[in-house]
């Protein structure tokens, strides 16, 4: 007994370190999916915001890119992007995914950029900081709690394909009913699954990740978030922007 005792005694400082490591290494990884999440973000909001500023004086541009047959074009790139770089991730190099990354933030910016026209600016900020408040507390909780949340993934992902059904179906009843229970499903379904991706990213995390693939992983990760910040932002819009006079 004395001697698993002094065995045990031996080997916990040993295993403490290595858990001090693990956390070390978890902490870095998680702040770079969040650094590149908010950069993403940032360059959404200036494309966004650029490419509406371009039309606000420029009749023949926004006529081009809000009206002609290339606003399909515009509402359908990073769609596109989004899916190529999901199925293609593992190929790519780290500067070639991270610069993916950018371009998809910055064609999802150029398509965003008409809720300018619809909503008042005040309200996309205040909408905005309400999202990011939301966001944050959401995904503090799926990194800190302990409860496994991929049961309930599972049923906010049936919920999501439900939501695209549901959008397309309305695309053309074109129902304010419809819509208005869309909206407050996607908020619900939305910030369940930041919570739900954050715990899914952290369980991602592995210490023996050389550095190409935990450098893919981490922007996979951003990308998730991401698309969980923007879907949630603009559910969020529907009740709390004020529409254009």
């Amino acid at each position: 007994m004395a001697d698993l005792r002094n065995y045990q005694t031996r080997m916990s400082p040993a295993g403490a370190q290595a858990g001090a490591v693990i956390d070390e290494g978890l902490r870095a990884y998680m702040l770079k999916v969040y650094n590149l999440m908010a950069l993403g973000l940032a360059i959404t909001g200036v494309a966004a915001y650029g490419t509406y500023a371009l039309a606000a004086s420029n009749p023949a541009f926004a006529q081009l890119i809000y009206v002609s047959p290339l606003k399909w074009v515009v509402m359908l790139a990073p769609l596109a992007l989004v899916f190529f770089m999901s199925f293609r991730i593992n190929s790519m190099s780290v500067s070639v995914a991270q610069t993916t990354f950018w371009i998809y933030a910055a064609l999802m910016g150029l398509s965003l950029s008409s809720i300018f026209l619809v909503f008042t600016g005040q309200s996309i900020v205040q909408t905005f900081f309400v999202t990011a408040a939301s966001f944050g507390a959401l995904s503090l909780y799926g990194y800190t709690t302990k409860k496994d949340l991929s049961g309930f993934g599972t049923f906010l992902i049936m919920g999501l394909f439900g939501l695209i059904i549901a959008s397309i179906v309305n695309i053309f009843l074109a129902s304010s009913a419809l819509a208005f229970a869309i909206s407050v499903i996607g908020v619900l379904v939305f910030a369940g699954l930041t919570a739900y991706d954050t715990q899914k990213i952290k369980e991602m995390y592995y210490e023996a990740d050389d550095v190409a693939v935990a450098g893919r992983k981490a922007i996979m990760g951003a990308l998730t978030l991401y698309l969980d910040f923007i879907n949630l932002f603009m559910f969020l819009l529907q009740f709390l922007g004020n529409r254009n006079e």
